[in-house]
């Protein structure tokens, strides 16, 4: 494992980038020759439940992001491997010395029989931060992806900071879906009764499967606060607010299991 941290000349924020890359090891298992992180995108191999995917778990080493901030992390499961990336604890968007934003990159990608499971913990904003996330996937026409994003809006009795979120994945070279959140001060109408309606936690999970090709999971209803969509693709997207992180997190764990994924 290498390390890449670096504080950018001219500015008060960290630069970091963490890169991960699976392939079959030929053996009904997934390798990982290219494991490369550090300072607070450092990531580590831990055990899998399941024997033919290789698990990376993301390990906050500083607090992070702070305002100024570049991070980056790209993870890609090549053709017939399988990836699982989570996460051992809360991101924090922070305040910090600039009055730039932070910024927070992810790419994946997969290919052909390919994998991933994309799967961290919440990102929390916190009041004073400012934060641009931006989460692409490129997939070949028969890769599967699980993509979870949950956001929590400040921390406990306090108001949020700026959270500007973007969900981008293309399918065989096709869009599949383009999304942008906006939350916290500056974002128009985002607590209002047709937003998040004084809820402070909204995630969203998307699942992509070839075999829904021809018949995609329903659209319907989970529970008062979550709905499940069938994109246009073999993909479905479920969306859903709560009044804190651990109710959100019940709420995407059953739709995992409604999907069969």
């Amino acid at each position: 494992m290498t390390t890449t941290a670096t504080a950018p000349q001219g500015t008060a924020g960290v630069s970091a980038r963490a890169r991960i890359t699976a392939v079959p090891d030929g053996r009904g298992g997934t390798a990982l020759p290219l494991l490369s992180g550090g300072g607070p995108v450092a990531l580590r191999r831990t055990r899998s439940a399941d024997p033919s995917a290789a698990r990376v778990t993301l390990v906050g080493a500083m607090s992070a992001p702070l305002r100024g901030d570049r991070l980056a992390v790209e993870a890609r499961a090549e053709a017939g491997a399988a990836l699982r990336v989570d996460g051992s604890a809360a991101t924090l968007a922070l305040p910090g010395r600039t009055a730039e934003p932070a910024r927070y990159d992810v790419r994946l990608e997969a290919g052909e029989g390919g994998l991933l499971h994309w799967l961290p913990e919440p990102l929390i904003s916190v009041s004073g931060s400012d934060l641009r996330q931006q989460l692409r996937a490129e997939l070949a026409p028969g890769a599967r992806l699980v993509v979870r994003d949950e956001q929590v809006l400040g921390r406990t009795g306090e108001e949020p900071g700026r959270l500007s979120s973007r969900l981008t994945v293309r399918r065989a070279g096709r869009p599949l879906l383009d999304q942008q959140l906006d939350f916290g001060p500056g974002a128009p109408g985002w607590d209002g009764g047709a937003a998040l309606g004084g809820h402070r936690a909204v995630g969203q999970l998307l699942v992509v499967d070839p075999a829904w090709d021809r018949e995609p999971p329903r659209a319907r209803v989970l529970g008062e606060t979550a709905v499940v969509t069938p994109l246009a693709g073999p993909a479905v997207l479920v969306t859903a607010l709560a009044p804190d992180a651990l109710q959100l997190r019940r709420v995407l764990d059953s739709a995992l299991t409604f999907t069969s994924w």
